[in-house]
């Protein structure tokens, strides 16, 4: 077997041992599908009482992705736990010594851990999409339709770097208190913030939660400033800095 495919195996091993990284995994497919069940049976059943504003700009398949907001939250600690369990029970001492070359251990962790996070994710975006759709009765669209593969397969692919973003800044933070103090304040509040602030309400929608969204999205209410694909290379830009900027830590700092 070789050093690299051991290496691998050893961070697979670390995360399915951990009872924390599995439910996190889990409870991303069950809230998201879950709630975006919800969200869409009750607009079926409301959907006369919509304005008429409202209806012309309906999108039955970002409803059915509505659970996704609080889906990522379980994404953002599975992220986060994925990196910080190894420096709060100082494991990463041993992972240090048996994987000297940092690059290698960053590399392996990234490999599993975003490869398990983009599978649930697809999951639970096809998922979603499906069972939401269920959910609008006569007001559902099919994936035959323009731009709704394009928008399940995003989705998918928007939730794993989440996590991708999550791993990063824990590499930089080490710590999963700070991890969580940092992010989920980042992700739920600060686009809101900026939102309400006039010179700045347009800043929020460069944000990687803002721009990765947009890919969820078919129909075009005319508010993005950008299309749904350069909406996930601008997430795409986040995640890189938040990985490189943990590379550059973990080359820089002792365990």
């Amino acid at each position: 077997m070789s050093h690299a495919r051991r290496v691998l195996l050893s961070e697979w091993t670390k995360i399915r041992t951990v009872r924390a990284t599995v439910w996190t995994l889990a409870s991303a497919l069950v809230v998201t599908v879950a709630l975006g069940m919800l969200i869409s049976a009750l607009l079926n059943s409301g959907f006369d009482d919509l304005s008429r504003e409202d209806r012309l700009t309906f999108d039955p398949t970002f409803i059915s992705f509505a659970g996704t907001s609080l889906g990522q939250l379980a994404m953002i600690a599975f992220g986060i736990l994925v990196v910080s369990n190894e420096y709060s029970t100082g494991m990463i001492r041993a992972s240090l010594a048996a994987v000297p070359v940092r690059g290698e251990l960053l590399a392996a962790k990234l490999v599993v851990a975003t490869a398990l996070a983009l599978a649930v994710g697809m999951v639970t975006s096809f998922a979603a999409f499906l069972l939401g759709q269920l959910m609008l009765g006569d007001h559902r669209t099919d994936l035959g339709q323009p731009g709704v593969l394009r928008a399940v397969l995003g989705t998918g692919l928007y939730m794993g770097l989440i996590a991708l973003f999550a791993m990063g800044l824990t590499w930089v933070l080490r710590s999963a208190l700070l991890s969580f103090g940092v992010q989920i304040p980042f992700f739920f509040m600060i686009s809101s913030i900026l939102a309400n602030v006039p010179a700045t309400e347009k800043v929020g929608d460069y944000l990687p939660d803002q721009a990765g969204s947009r890919v969820m999205a078919v129909i075009d209410d005319g508010g993005w400033p950008y299309g749904p694909w350069v909406g996930l290379l601008i997430m795409l830009a986040w995640v890189a800095a938040a990985v490189a900027a943990g590379w550059f830590v973990l080359r820089r700092r002792d365990a």
